[in-house]
């Protein structure tokens, strides 16, 4: 099954995170099959930058989303986007 989550960059206490798309077995910062986004949640307001097009395309393919990606997806718009392409079908 294939994942859209977050893997952890940074250093010590100063964490950011890429949006990737991995096999649900890698490790969460280990193998990726592409990055579709970044996630800062120490600036203020926090950074949220995604590839719509990218996002989309995995979602329509079945990839599952984690919960925090779920929520970054529906803060940018993309989520609610999926959900009327999927019940315009």
């Amino acid at each position: 099954m294939v994942k859209i989550r977050l893997m952890r960059m940074g250093g010590k206490k100063k964490p950011f995170y890429r949006v990737a798309v991995a096999d649900s077995r890698s490790p969460r910062d280990g193998r990726f099959i592409e990055i579709v986004g970044q996630y800062d949640p120490r600036s203020e307001p926090s950074m949220i930058e995604m590839d719509e097009e990218k996002a989309l395309e995995w979602l329509r393919k079945g990839a599952q989303p984690s919960n925090q990606v779920k929520n970054l997806m529906k803060i940018k718009g993309i989520w609610q986007k999926f959900e009327e392409e999927k019940s315009g079908r």
